[in-house]
């Protein structure tokens, strides 16, 4: 099993020893007073209420409805896997004498140099705000009728709770009590601690990962010199 090395030296920012020392027996109870002290879980859970409550007024229930929510669900560990190879993952480049580097990517970067740094875990605000707005236009103009892009927004809005949550539960020191909890907390660990070069999906393992090649045994893997400071060149003469 992959952890965090010990010998590690603190990134900047990182949380103190007795700040780190006070986690160590944190229970959920605890993981979730922290978790709602954070913006993205508040904008995520108020859009999940808001569009709860237009759905439901709405009514309109067709069997397609149901075929929404199984067709994101069918599709999540992929989008996850897409946007963070791609997203969050991205090298900045030069184009027409600009820098491309997108906020969700510079702030990835920070998130993998001090993984224990709580703030750095969530969706930044300012590029949530942007997420939101998207999908409520897709939501209320891409569907044949109000209904089914309400359900649409609904199901998006669970799952994006799912995710800040069981991203930022494996960044706490609260221990896995369940089989498949400890995998994806396993799987998330090893693309932190291990390798940035594989297990891209955060909450699901062993999915997206296994069809894309991005699962491979860990055993076979060398860890990175490079999964604390992404795309700077790896050490040479080793």
């Amino acid at each position: 099993m992959t952890t965090e090395p010990s010998t590690t030296r603190p990134a900047k920012n990182q949380p103190s020893a007795a700040k780190r020392q006070l986690r160590r027996s944190l229970s959920l109870r605890e993981a979730a007073a922290e978790f709602w002290r954070h913006p993205s879980p508040w904008m995520i859970g108020g859009m999940l209420v808001a569009v709860a409550a237009a759905r439901f007024a709405v009514g309109d229930w067709q069997p397609t409805d149901a075929l929404v929510p199984l067709a994101l669900l069918a599709a999540f560990p992929l989008v996850e896997w897409v946007i963070h190879v791609f997203v969050l993952h991205w090298r900045p480049r030069r184009l027409l004498g600009l820098t491309v580097d997108s906020l969700l990517a510079r702030k990835h970067r920070e998130h993998h140099s001090a993984p224990r740094e709580v703030p750095l875990i969530f969706i930044p605000w300012q590029s949530l705000v942007l997420v939101i707005a998207a999908l409520l236009m897709v939501g209320l103009l891409a569907f044949p009728r109000l209904g089914l892009g309400l359900t649409f927004l609904l199901s998006v809005a669970a799952m994006g709770l799912v995710y800040e949550w069981t991203h930022y539960l494996i960044h706490t020191d609260y221990k896995p009590r369940h089989r498949l909890y400890r995998a994806v907390w396993r799987n998330h660990r090893h693309h932190h601690f291990k390798n940035e070069h594989y297990w891209f999906t955060v909450t699901t393992a062993g999915t997206a990962d296994r069809l894309l090649g991005t699962y491979p045994d860990p055993e076979s893997v060398e860890t990175s010199p490079t999964a604390r400071n992404l795309h700077a060149a790896a050490p040479t003469g080793r």
